[in-house]
C-alpha cells in the first residue's frame, strides 16, 4: 500500500535560496518538456521514456539543467506526462479541456526526488526534529511529528513551498498490504455493521442509521478573508506591501483549508473504525459547483477530498468503501422504490405510494446503503433500517455538532 507523511520544514536562508533556485530551474525544464511535446507532429508525440532520453542532450545544450539531480529531473518529466494523462481522462469523460499551460514562477512550487537524491537523518535532530538532505541543495530541518514506520520504504520525497511562504517535505511511503488489517468478507456484511452516507445540504453528512453531523462553522474565517482581500485590493501590485498582504490572504485561505481537512480526517476516521462497510455517493463535484445554489458550502465540503480520505483510511483500517450511483437517491423511496420529485427546499420525504415518511437526507442515506449492497452483489436483508425510522419527527436522529467533533477528535458510536 502507498501512502504519505507530510512535515513542516525549516530551511536556513541559504538553503531556502537554493531550493527556490532549483524550483525555478525545474519549472523551466517542465516548460521545455511541454514545448518539445507541443512541437512534435500529432502522429509522433514523444513518450515519457523518449523525453527522459533527451535529458542528457538538453543538459549539454542548456547547462542550467545540469544543476538538477537526474532522478528529480526525470520526476519533472513524469509530472508533465501525468498531467497530460489526467487531461485525457477528463476528455474521455466528456469534459471540455484545452492544453496544458506554461508554468509560472508563482504556480510551480514543488520538486520531487524519486528513489535517490535524498537522505533522512532521524538522529541529527532532537525534540521531534529531523533533517533531510537533498542532493545539490543541502540539509533541511523538519518537524518530525510522527516517525516513519520501520516497515515502510521511502519511494520518493517532495519539497514544496506553499503560497504562504511555508516549506513542507512529504515522504511517499510503501508498505506490504499484509501489514494492514484485512477487510471483512463481503458475505458477512449486514446493515448492522454497514452504513450509507448522504453528503447533505443542511448537515455535513447523514447516515442511514440515524446520525447527523453538523457543518463546520467557517463564518468568522470567511469574514476575515474578505477583510484581508479588501486590504489587498488597495495595495499596488508588485510592491513589498502587496506581497506582505498577499501572504496574509494566503494564510487565511490556508487556515480554512486546514480546518476543513482536519474535520474530514476526524469524521472519516470515525466512520472506518465504526463500520465494516461504508457506502457513499459518487458525486460529480464539478457539475455541482457549476450549478446554481450555495457553491461556497459545496467547496467547504470538499466532497471529492472527503471521499478520497475515506478510501485511504479504509485501507488502513480494513473497511470496505464503495461509491454508488448518486442519481435518484433523494427522489426514490427507500421503502418501496417509487420516485417522487422534491424541490431542494422540501426537507421531508413522504411517499404517496406506501406512506413512508422520514427526513429527506435520511431517505437518501438508506438508498445509498441499499445500492451499496446491490453493488457488492448482496441481497437486501429482511430487517433493514427503513423499518425502524420514524418519519418527519427527527427526534430519533442523533445530531453531532461540529464543535464536538473538533474537541473530541471522534464521534459517538
Amino acid at each position: 500500500m502507498e501512502y504519505s507523511h507530510r512535515y513542516r520544514a525549516y530551511p536556513t536562508g541559504e538553503v531556502a535560496e537554493r531550493l527556490e533556485h532549483h524550483l525555478d530551474v525545474h519549472r523551466q525544464l517542465y516548460n521545455h518538456v511541454r514545448w518539445h511535446y507541443e512541437q512534435a507532429p500529432e502522429d509522433d508525440k514523444p513518450s515519457e521514456y523518449g523525453q527522459n532520453n533527451k535529458l542528457p542532450e538538453w543538459k549539454r545544450k542548456w547547462p542550467v539543467f545540469g544543476e538538477l539531480h537526474s532522478k528529480a529531473a526525470q520526476a519533472t518529466v513524469a509530472r508533465f506526462h501525468r498531467n497530460l494523462s489526467n487531461l485525457r481522462k477528463k476528455k474521455e469523460k466528456g469534459y471540455t479541456v484545452g492544453r496544458l499551460k506554461r508554468q509560472t514562477p508563482t504556480g510551480y512550487r514543488s520538486v520531487t526526488y524519486s528513489q535517490s537524491g535524498f537522505d533522512l537523518d532521524e538522529k541529527m535532530g532532537h525534540d521531534k526534529y529531523a533533517y533531510v538532505r537533498f542532493s545539490k541543495i543541502g540539509w533541511v530541518k523538519i518537524r518530525y511529528s510522527r516517525p516513519i514506520p520501520d516497515n515502510a520504504t521511502i519511494k520518493e520525497v517532495t519539497v514544496k513551498k506553499e503560497t504562504t511562504g511555508e516549506w513542507f517535505v512529504s515522504f511517499g511511503l510503501e508498505t506490504n498490504d499484509a501489514d494492514f488489517p484485512e477487510k471483512p468478507n463481503v458475505d458477512t456484511l449486514d446493515t448492522s455493521n454497514s452504513v450509507g452516507i448522504d453528503l447533505g445540504i443542511l448537515n455535513y453528512i447523514h447516515t442511514s442509521d440515524g446520525k447527523t453531523v453538523d457543518w463546520l462553522g467557517l463564518e468568522d474565517e470567511y469574514d476575515r478573508l474578505r477583510r484581508e482581500q479588501r486590504k489587498l485590493s488597495r495595495k499596488q501590485k508588485g510592491s513589498n506591501n502587496y506581497e506582505k498582504q498577499r501572504q496574509k490572504v494566503a494564510k487565511v485561505k490556508r487556515h480554512i483549508k486546514r480546518k476543513v481537512l482536519d474535520y474530514q480526517h476526524k469524521i472519516t476516521t470515525w466512520l472506518v473504525r465504526e463500520y465494516d462497510a461504508v457506502f457513499v455517493e459518487d458525486l460529480n463535484v464539478q457539475s455541482m459547483l457549476q450549478s446554481d445554489g450555495n457553491a461556497r458550502n459545496k467547496q467547504d465540503g470538499a466532497w471529492r477530498q472527503f471521499i478520497t480520505l475515506l478510501e485511504y483510511k479504509a485501507d488502513l483500517h480494513g473497511t470496505h468503501v464503495v461509491q454508488v450511483e448518486a442519481r435518484g437517491t433523494t427522489k426514490e423511496c427507500a421503502s418501496c422504490g417509487v420516485e417522487t420529485a422534491k424541490p431542494v427546499w422540501v426537507r421531508e420525504h413522504a411517499c404517496p405510494a406506501c406512506g413512508f415518511e422520514t427526513d429527506r437526507d435520511a431517505n437518501a442515506a438508506m438508498n445509498v446503503l441499499k445500492r451499496g449492497f446491490s453493488e457488492l452483489g448482496l441481497g437486501w436483508p429482511e430487517s433493514t433500517p427503513v423499518e425502524t425510522v420514524t418519519a418527519t419527527d427527527t427526534a430519533q436522529f442523533e445530531s453531532v455538532s461540529a464543535s464536538r467533533v473538533i474537541e473530541t477528535g471522534s464521534l459517538p458510536s
